[in-house]
């Protein structure tokens, strides 16, 4: 059973079923799929690969996954998708499904690989992950003219630590000027967006420097809209906690819808059959925008 936000205001019953993945040919100018070490050894989605930035020799990819017909004069949503794993660890492939429907909707998905933190180092903050996210949605939004995305809708999606490091992206400036390439809409999974220490995850590895990463503590009237999507057995994140969030952006006067899902803990999303509806929701939310047009679903 899920129980609705009232700030939701309809929930198709029907789930769109995923298409098999298409390799797409690798182009010279584009990195190959080799893995790289960071924390830890990764895997690596399927499809084109492009180097976003490099870091003392070593390449950083974002792994693109494309609609069949990107040709102009048509511009294109994008998403912009972060792995979770607490800043240690993860997969860039943790959202291929939700990239595969996305692409059958003529939705540019990108999935980003980015620098992990030590296991053994409790307190050091996410600050590399951040420095990579925003290099990242700067590469996207800067390269848009060559993949023919839509410049005006760009979002950011995560799951736990994925989803704190789109939060970032979309809420917390940099040295206290707007950052410039801010997503239009985020799309949430179990994040860990409050990192304060009334009920906030992470408090260990930020500190007293809580207010520099923890969105929760920098809800502005600027923010994008946002879909929050929670299970009610989650052990990171209670419940109030995001509840709290919801109630903080309404009264900046920004949009954020809260999906909460009975029974379900931390990580829920990647199960079926939620993995289905979290995708729809986010079908949803982004058509309720007027990103994707609206669908006709054969009962």
């Amino acid at each position: 059973m899920i129980k609705h936000s009232p700030f939701i205001t309809s929930w198709s019953c029907c789930i769109f079923a995923a298409a098999f993945f298409s390799l797409l040919t690798l182009q010279p100018a584009f990195a190959q799929n080799t893995k790289i070490k960071t924390a830890e050894t990764t895997e690596l989605p399927p499809g084109e690969a492009v180097v976003y930035k490099t870091v003392d020799g070593k390449n950083l990819n974002l792994y693109i996954t494309k609609p069949d017909d990107t040709s102009p004069p048509s511009l294109h949503p994008a998403i912009l998708y972060i792995h979770g794993g607490a800043w240690i660890g993860g997969s860039p492939d943790q959202f291929v499904s939700h990239a595969e429907h996305f692409r059958t909707r003529g939705v540019i998905s990108f999935h980003l690989q980015y620098r992990l933190l030590s296991k053994n180092e409790k307190n050091v903050p996410p600050e590399i992950c951040i420095e990579d996210a925003r290099d990242a949605i700067t590469w996207i939004f800067t390269h848009a003219d060559e993949y023919h995305i839509d410049t005006q809708k760009i979002a950011a999606g995560g799951g736990s630590a994925g989803g704190h490091l789109a939060a970032v992206l979309g809420m917390i400036d940099v040295n206290a000027q707007p950052f410039p390439y801010k997503p239009h809409a985020l799309l949430l999974f179990n994040p860990v967006y409050d990192n304060g220490p009334d009920g906030g995850w992470g408090t260990a590895r930020v500190g007293q420097r809580y207010p520099e990463f923890s969105p929760a503590h920098n809800i502005s009237s600027d923010d994008p809209p946002t879909l929050v999507q929670f299970g009610d057995h989650d052990k990171l994140v209670a419940i109030p906690v995001a509840q709290r969030f919801q109630e903080k952006m309404k009264d900046a006067g920004v949009r954020s819808d809260l999906i909460i899902y009975e029974d379900q803990g931390h990580g829920f999303f990647n199960k079926p059959p939620y993995d289905l509806q979290v995708i729809q929701a986010s079908d949803d939310f982004l058509t309720s925008l007027g990103w994707l047009p609206p669908v006709t679903i054969a009962p």
